[in-house]
């Protein structure tokens, strides 16, 4: 199911206000509402740097509500501080009246973390998880019985494009999970699914890009042993992906059909698509998702 952003209606506990045309928006805080001043980032890598970058940029938050640390790259800190204007946290005492806290550590350093910061969270605070394979009662043992969502978005969130699957414990609050659906609509779309289903998420939306990526430089690959520079290759490709993207989303039009209506008989394209179909290009596709899903899992057993 996808939300959509909506204006608060009176009775909430919050109010999240649309100040012009260009969606820059604002929280107000109620009397004995659900404020949001502080948001504390436990590890300062792409992906945290990729909410930064869309909440700021966007006007959805303002980079003094956001403090970020990380383990022990100071010159990393120094480097968002600069580019963001967010702060740094600077002591675990800090954590104790924040707002809401987000894990984007790496998740084979989740459990040390959680542990450091699990004595100086207040009782109140609220977590927010990015991390692949760690599940929410893992963060119950380590942080206790709070609000905990998880979420797995990717790196296209800092131009507000993101993909981002979410699930909740049931200490989320309806406030808490309309606000953070907001949070995360203004950075792309969120989709809510059952926390076991955000393995296949991961492995499709939040390493996808990854993914594309890595096509787009075999396609500069093919088009230099013609002569393409990489430059020409890559402005014809991105905006192939652009357009054909846009297409899938313009209609209900299912791929099978949009691919057979550029693929005529004896054509290019056929000769194309049956050298992709002689190297098994479907299974290649499934088998990368397939082990990024299990790797997904692996992590969630702490492998």
């Amino acid at each position: 199911m996808h939300f959509r952003p909506y204006i608060s209606r009176d009775g909430d506990a919050f109010l999240f206000v649309k100040r012009s045309l260009n969606a820059k928006w604002n929280w107000i805080k109620k009397s004995e509402g659900y404020n949001m001043q502080k948001i504390i980032f436990i590890g300062a890598g792409s992906m945290a740097e990729a909410l930064i970058h869309g909440w700021t940029k966007k006007n959805v938050i303002h980079p003094h509500s956001l403090f970020i640390s990380n383990r022990s790259n100071k010159e990393r800190l120094k480097e968002l501080v600069e580019s963001y204007d967010v702060k740094l946290l600077e002591d675990h005492t800090q954590l104790q009246d924040a707002d809401l806290v987000i894990l984007a550590m790496k998740p084979k350093d989740a459990r040390a973390a959680m542990e450091i910061i699990a004595p100086h969270l207040g009782a109140d605070t609220a977590i927010i998880s990015v991390l692949a394979g760690v599940t929410i009662e893992t963060i119950e043992q380590y942080l206790g019985n709070r609000s905990i969502a998880r979420v797995m978005p990717n790196t296209s969130a800092q131009i507000g494009m993101s993909a981002s699957g979410i699930a909740f414990n049931p200490h989320v609050t309806d406030v808490q999970r309309s606000l953070y659906i907001q949070m995360l609509e203004a950075i792309g779309i969120v989709i809510e699914v059952e926390e076991e289903k955000l393995h296949a998420v991961t492995a499709l939306a939040g390493s996808g890009p990854a993914y594309l990526y890595y096509l787009v430089e075999a396609f500069e690959q093919a088009g230099a042993e013609f002569g393409l520079s990489k430059e020409v290759v890559r402005e014809l490709m991105v905006q192939t992906i652009a357009g054909s993207a846009e297409m899938l989303k313009s209609g209900n039009v299912e791929p099978s059909i949009l691919r057979r209506k550029v693929t005529s008989p004896g054509g290019t394209t056929e000769a194309g698509i049956k050298a992709l179909e002689s190297m098994s290009f479907n299974e290649a596709i499934v088998n990368c998702v397939r082990s990024a899903e299990n790797r997904s899992r692996e992590l969630a057993r702490g492998e």
